[in-house]
């Protein structure tokens, strides 16, 4: 049957939040998004990858990536069309996910392009659990981030295939983390900037570590300003029966690669509700620049949401040792194949896998950064 505008295949169901079709949005905001986030490596550092599928229901786009960083080397795959009505059925030119069993089971497929394909199969090794409300706003007033997620840690299953080279990717070894989010970001063409003298944005400081132990899963996500004013701090350790234990407010410490500001080592000391000193040991085994080539905040070749053509894909190669390149990375998060050790009271040490996401972007006093171009010594 053609569709109509303003009937929606997912009307069929009892799925409403407001009184109008799902099809549109309850935001008119032009940055309104829909995206799901995944990351995926074997644990040595030789390799990590991320992924994801975005809709952008007031710009009409869609769009989805597929980023491999491998030794010295970032390999992105971007794809972009038209926004469509199947929304059950994810999908953007050669990629594709499936829901298998929503919140555990997810299938992901790129069919070959450009030399690259991909074939994975997600299971969460874990309950995933809503996080904190994430709301930024420009000199005060407008939002320019209002979103929410959730978020899961698991295993991976499948292949991957990059030039001739083969990955056997197995559940036994393949960690990862994902995540999904709507509301409100940055996407899509740059909007005119509005009167003069806006409040600059200074910068930020931002951690997300989501790790797997055997046992429990630990999701930390922190954000503060310039002069170390926490706005974003929800830590919690996730059981397998799904119930979850808040971690407070943990203390940080960062070591960062000489002459950058990506994370080399790092600590969080936690207590737990019943007073338990936590101290968690962190390492980056491979940094993944997700802003060279994987379209987020900072990213000047290709960003979220914009519009490229119906069928529009594309291969980029970046050479993380070109100076060029180099002076892109402090600009943007890092997502590095992280290790974790969970250190609780006088129990035995444990061994975590996952994600170790990281940025100062700007100003972060507390650090020393006091101005834009600043790294460690």
């Amino acid at each position: 049957m053609p569709e109509v505008p303003g009937v929606f295949p997912l009307d069929e169901y009892p799925i409403h939040q407001i009184p109008a079709p799902i099809e549109w949005v309850g935001s008119s905001d032009r940055n309104f998004y829909d995206r799901s986030y995944w990351n995926a490596h074997d644990r040595t550092g030789d390799i990590m990858l991320i992924t994801g599928i975005g809709y952008y229901p007031n710009l009409g786009t869609k769009d989805a990536f597929l980023l491999v960083r491998r030794g010295d080397e970032q390999t992105a795959l971007h794809f972009g069309d038209r926004l469509d009505g199947d929304r059950l059925n994810q999908h953007c030119g050669n990629y594709r996910i499936e829901v298998i069993e929503p919140l555990k089971t997810s299938r992901l497929i790129v069919e070959e392009t450009e030399g690259i394909s991909l074939d994975i199969t997600w299971r969460g090794l874990f309950p995933a659990i809503p996080e904190q409300r994430h709301i930024m706003r420009t000199g005060g007033h407008r939002a320019t981030l209002d979103a929410q997620r959730f978020a899961q840690v698991g295993s991976w299953e499948g292949s991957l295939t990059i030039d001739g080279q083969e990955y056997d990717i197995t559940p036994d070894i393949w960690r990862g983390t994902r995540d999904r989010s709507w509301g409100i970001r940055p996407v899509g063409e740059s909007e005119p900037a509005g009167a003069p003298g806006q409040p600059p944005f200074e910068g930020m400081w931002w951690l997300y570590v989501p790790i797997a132990f055997d046992d429990f899963a630990m999701i930390v996500i922190i954000q503060e300003e310039p002069d170390g004013h926490r706005i974003l701090n929800d830590c919690h350790r996730v059981w397998p029966d799904g119930r979850t234990e808040q971690l407070g407010w943990p203390l940080i410490t960062t070591n960062y690669r000489p002459g950058t500001r990506t994370p080399l080592t790092g600590t969080m000391s936690f207590r737990t509700p019943d007073g338990t000193d936590v101290l968690v040991e962190l390492a980056s085994l491979l940094p993944l620049a997700i802003h060279v080539g994987g379209g987020y905040g900072g990213d000047s070749d290709w960003a979220h949401g914009q519009w490229r053509g119906e069928g529009w894909s594309e291969r980029v190669t970046y050479d993380m040792t070109d100076p060029q390149i180099i002076g892109r990375v402090p600009f943007g998060l890092t997502d590095s194949v992280g290790r974790a050790v969970w250190r609780e009271g006088d129990k035995p040490p444990l061994e975590g896998w996952g994600l170790y996401e990281h940025g100062v972007i700007g100003v972060h006093r507390p650090s020393g950064f006091h101005d834009w171009l600043t790294n460690a010594p």
